[in-house]
């Protein structure tokens, strides 16, 4: 009888934790979220090859040839226009450094050529400097001080294009740098914020 009782007392819980679960299986449901993929943002510019086009994926490159000036004297001035496209996602921080190699650069024509930015509206989108499109300036330096301190064009949305002109002038230049020449890089830089 002892025997019958175990199996009968062991039967019992048995069912007893079946019937738990089922009650608990009944009030407990789940649901999964798999593969969950996270992916930061990265900071994204492109230039425009080609000003009139706006912000084409063909028109979109990361480097492009850069102007060539020639017949620089004393109070030399000329310009080059830029456009740079915001291709993140997010808004960024828009800087600007020269770069060169001193070995392009001999007779140090980095300390007598200026560069200052300026902002460019260009209002009719035809990628030309027309009449009042001339904007507030970021400041003159040096080539030198423009590898040095940089410029901040500060925040460009996501999106959206930067337009500038590059003002390029000398004051003073001495005979001994008549017939010299020199290579520059400009770069832009994105800082997403």
């Amino acid at each position: 009888m002892k025997k019958y009782t175990k199996i009968i007392f062991v039967v019992a819980f048995v069912v007893l934790v079946i019937s738990a679960g089922i009650t608990y299986a009944a009030f407990i449901d789940k649901g999964k979220v798999l593969g969950s993929q996270f992916s930061v943002g990265s900071a994204d510019i492109k230039l425009l090859n080609d000003l009139l086009l706006g912000a084409q994926p063909s028109n979109l490159v990361d480097e492009k040839t850069g102007p060539s000036f020639a017949g620089i004297g004393p109070n030399w001035t000329d310009k080059y226009l830029m456009k740079i496209f915001n291709n993140s996602t997010g808004q960024i921080r828009l800087t600007s450094n020269s770069n060169y190699l001193t070995a392009e650069d001999p007779d140090d024509l980095r300390n007598i050529i200026f560069a200052e930015p300026f902002v460019w509206n260009d209002e009719n989108n035809n990628g030309m400097l027309d009449t009042g499109e001339e904007g507030t300036t970021y400041g003159r330096k040096t080539i030198v001080k423009w590898k040095t301190e940089g410029y901040d064009f500060g925040l460009v949305q996501a999106g959206e294009t930067k337009s500038l002109i590059l003002k390029f002038s000398t004051d003073s230049v001495s005979d001994t740098k008549q017939g010299k020449s020199a290579l520059f890089d400009f770069e832009f830089n994105s800082t997403e914020e």
